[in-house]
């Protein structure tokens, strides 16, 4: 396990948006990597970062911001909905594991968003589970509505904020940690054809660190 002290929320942000720059420039360093890393880690872990992003097969979080073993403890489901096992993981990230940071990582054309505004303008129905997944995303497209948002972009930033804002307001650890200033949650947004990871809300962060990454 590595001895390295736990950065701040705002360092650990940092990482990983330094990491995404060198993604985005071809640049990738591949960090922790190697066997050592393999080595080091194997007694325990101690990630700097939770992520909680949507399933996409283009949204790998150890590749997008550059990064290896140990470094992220990531949660990924389509949509990046949020439900109880969810919820449970993210606690065991911050409580347990001390991770000064969650990250809620949505991006440009994701199917769950996409399918659930064609359920509610076209009225087409879905089967199985998947009809789970557009129900939990339907309030963040009803609120990017009524907010009078109909650009792709601009409906994904309000599911990542609302997503963001739900994780507060369900867990009550999340939201203690948050204030008292042991972690920060803020959402990204990723572009499928650059790389880029786009700030586009936090919590709990100083307010310069609003100033950090592109597009923020």
């Amino acid at each position: 396990m590595t001895d390295a002290p736990t950065p701040t929320p705002s360092e650990a942000l940092d990482l990983l948006l330094t990491g995404n720059q060198r993604f985005i420039a071809g640049a990738p360093q591949h960090p922790n990597q190697d066997a050592a890393r393999r080595a080091q880690t194997a007694p325990g872990q101690r990630p700097f970062a939770v992520l909680f992003g949507c399933s996409d097969s283009r949204l790998a979080a150890e590749i997008i911001f550059d990064r290896g073993l140990g470094d992220l403890f990531v949660v990924r489901t389509a949509g990046h909905v949020a439900g109880p096992e969810v919820l449970g993981s993210i606690e065991y990230g911050v409580s347990v594991l001390n991770c000064p940071l969650v990250v809620v990582l949505g991006h440009d054309s994701c199917g769950a968003v996409a399918a659930t505004r064609a359920a509610l303008t076209d009225g087409m129905a879905t089967t199985g589970y998947v009809r789970d997944v557009i129900e939990r995303v339907t309030p963040s497209v009803l609120a990017a509505h009524a907010a009078g948002l109909t650009q792709d972009d601009d409906i994904i930033a309000e599911h990542i904020r609302h997503t963001a804002d739900l994780l507060l307001d369900r867990s009550r650890i999340l939201a203690d940690q948050v204030t008292g200033g042991q972690t920060a949650v803020v959402g990204l947004s990723y572009r499928l054809a650059d790389g880029s990871a786009r700030l586009v809300t936090t919590r709990g962060l100083p307010t310069e660190a609003a100033a950090l990454g592109p597009g923020a």
